[in-house]
């Protein structure tokens, strides 16, 4: 029985980081985004100061997504699928083309974060 040797990396060296995937860094970005939009609204009075907790989970989940922990994926999942669902009924309630754009968009990121390649990059 022959086995390989393990292999180390060689000191003085860092072990290859890898990347992530570029719709998840987007998704990441989007989320930071939507992050940022809902903590001005806060600050703006156009939103209530509860709302900064979304603001703080969805900034969580941007950084957490780009290090590629398995937590932070479901968090973005959850908060892709909950933007959907707002989103859907924001348009059922005033008939409006954005919101229906934005929560087609939200869906979409939903769809690819639950793919098997997606869940095989994370840790």
């Amino acid at each position: 029985m022959t086995s390989e040797p393990t292999r180390h990396p060689e000191p003085g060296k860092q072990p290859a980081r890898r990347l992530p995937l570029p719709g998840v860094a987007a998704i990441a970005f989007y989320l930071l985004l939507v992050s940022g939009t809902i903590a001005i609204g806060v600050v703006g009075s156009h939103y209530p100061p509860l709302y900064l907790l979304f603001s703080v989970a969805f900034f969580t989940a941007s950084a957490g997504l780009i290090a590629g922990f398995r937590w932070a994926w479901a968090l973005s999942l959850g908060a892709v699928f909950s933007l959907t669902a707002y989103n859907a009924w924001v348009f059922s309630q005033q008939h409006s083309i954005p919101p229906a754009v934005q929560g087609l968009l939200n869906l979409v990121f939903f769809l690819y974060l639950i793919r098997p390649e997606v869940r095989a990059g994370l840790r």
